[in-house]
C-alpha cells in the first residue's frame, strides 16, 4: 500500500467526503422520495448511483457541504452505511462462531443452535447503535474545512444512471 493511501491526510479526505455524501443522500430522502439510491466515497469525491434528477443532486451536494459547514452533524450519519452493515455482521458472525467453538459432531452443533441464534441476536442488538457510533468517530468526518465540490459528472451504463461527484480540499 502507497504512504499516500495511509496518511491522516488521505484519511480526513476520505472521511470528509464520506460525510458529504452521507449529508447529500439524507437531504434528498428529505426532499424526494427516489426508490434506488447508493453512494461510494474515495479521497477525490464520491459516488451516487441511482436515478436522481441531476438538477437535484447538485442542489442537495451544495445545501450539504453547506449544512456540514454549519455544524449540522448529524447529517453525516446515515442508516444504510456499510460501516452498520459491517459493524452487525462482524459481531454476529463473531458471536455466531464463539457458540460453536466447543466441538462436536453435527448433533451436538444442532443443539447448540438456539443458543448461536441468541448470541447473534444480542450482536445485532449491540450492532444498532455501534454503526452509527463507527461512523461518527471512525467512517466520515462532519468538518468539511475548505472542502468544495469541484463537479458533478453523470454517466449511464445500461439502466444505471451514476453520478460522479469530485471535490478539493483547497
Amino acid at each position: 500500500m502507497s504512504e499516500l493511501a495511509v496518511s491522516p491526510y488521505f484519511m480526513s479526505r476520505l472521511r470528509r467526503n464520506h460525510a458529504l455524501e452521507h449529508a447529500t443522500l439524507n437531504l434528498l430522502s428529505r426532499r424526494k422520495r427516489y426508490p434506488f439510491l447508493a453512494g461510494y466515497s474515495d479521497q477525490r469525491g464520491f459516488w451516487i448511483v441511482g436515478d436522481v434528477d441531476s438538477d437535484d443532486l447538485r442542489q442537495a451536494v451544495d445545501d450539504a457541504l453547506a449544512a456540514l459547514g454549519r455544524g449540522e452533524r448529524a447529517l453525516a450519519i446515515s442508516p444504510n452505511c456499510g460501516t452498520n452493515f459491517a459493524a452487525a455482521g462482524i459481531l454476529a458472525g463473531f458471536t455466531a462462531w464463539l457458540a460453536t467453538l466447543s466441538g462436536g459432531g453435527f448433533r451436538r452443533k444442532l443443539e447448540r443452535l438456539p443458543l448461536v441464534i441468541t448470541l447473534a441476536t444480542l450482536a445485532m442488538i449491540v450492532a444498532r447503535p455501534l454503526g452509527p457510533l463507527l461512523q461518527a468517530r471512525l467512517t466520515t468526518l462532519a468538518e468539511p474545512g475548505s472542502l468544495r465540490v469541484t463537479g458533478v459528472n453523470i454517466f449511464r451504463g445500461g439502466k444505471w444512471k451514476v453520478h460522479r461527484i469530485t471535490t478539493s480540499p483547497d
